[in-house]
């Protein structure tokens, strides 16, 4: 079942990234996968240290959405670092508006 996501404001990345461990080829690696709003949640709140209420509203979806979103994206950031994949930031997905 495909579900609509709700729009979300992210900054906008030009770009997909993607971080790997040196000396591998990305073609040798998994990839995880990151969500723009995954990580834009993460930096909201890791970087610039403002509380869950705070980052919903900047990105105008509610305080459960973003520790939704946290949890996921720290879990694919530590499984990506503790198992040696490449972690790739998604440029966009569907239901994003950026600002």
């Amino acid at each position: 079942m495909r579900f609509c996501r709700k729009k979300r404001n992210c900054r906008e990345l030009d770009r997909n990234i993607i971080y790997k461990p040196v000396g591998y080829r990305t073609c040798e690696l998994e990839v995880v996968e990151i969500e723009l709003d995954e990580f834009e949640a993460i930096r909201l709140c890791d970087i610039e240290n403002k509380s869950q209420i705070e980052a919903g509203e900047s990105m105008h979806v509610s305080r459960t959405t973003i520790q939704r979103l946290l949890e996921s994206g720290r879990r694919k950031i530590a499984q990506g670092l503790l198992n040696a994949n490449a972690i790739k930031i998604k440029k966009c997905n569907g239901g994003l508006e950026n600002e």
